[in-house]
C-alpha cells in the first residue's frame, strides 16, 4: 500500500518539469546573473586604471581630479579642498559622462 501511495506521488513529477526548471535557470543565469558580473568586472577594471590627473565623479555626485593613489583610497580635488574617498566610491557611469559633450543650448 505505500508502494502504490509513493509511485503515485512520484509520476506527478515528470521529465518535462525538470527540463522547464533547467530552462527557468538558465535564462537566469543568461539576463540576470552574467551581465551584473561582467558590469563588476568592467569596474574593477576601470577603477584599478585610473591614475593622478583622471577627472572622476563619485557616486554621492561629487566631480573632482584625482591628486593621489593610495591601494585603496584616492586622494580627490574638489573646488574648494581636497577629499579622501575609498576606490569603490569612484562611479563608472558617471565618469563616462564627463567625457562627453555636452549639449549647450541658448535661451
Amino acid at each position: 500500500m505505500i508502494a502504490t501511495i509513493l509511485l503515485q506521488a512520484g509520476s506527478g513529477f515528470g521529465i518535462q518539469q525538470i527540463i522547464t526548471f533547467g530552462l527557468i535557470a538558465v535564462v537566469f543565469y543568461f539576463f540576470m546573473i552574467r551581465p551584473q558580473v561582467k558590469k563588476q568586472k568592467d569596474q574593477k577594471k576601470y577603477v584599478n586604471e585610473l591614475k593622478k590627473g583622471d577627472k572622476v565623479v563619485t557616486t554621492a555626485g561629487i566631480h573632482g581630479r584625482i591628486i593621489d593613489v593610495n591601494d585603496t583610497t584616492f586622494l580627490v580635488e574638489v573646488d574648494n579642498g581636497k577629499i579622501r574617498f575609498d576606490k569603490s566610491a569612484i562611479s563608472l557611469e558617471a565618469s563616462k559622462a564627463l567625457n562627453t559633450p555636452a549639449v549647450v543650448t541658448k535661451a
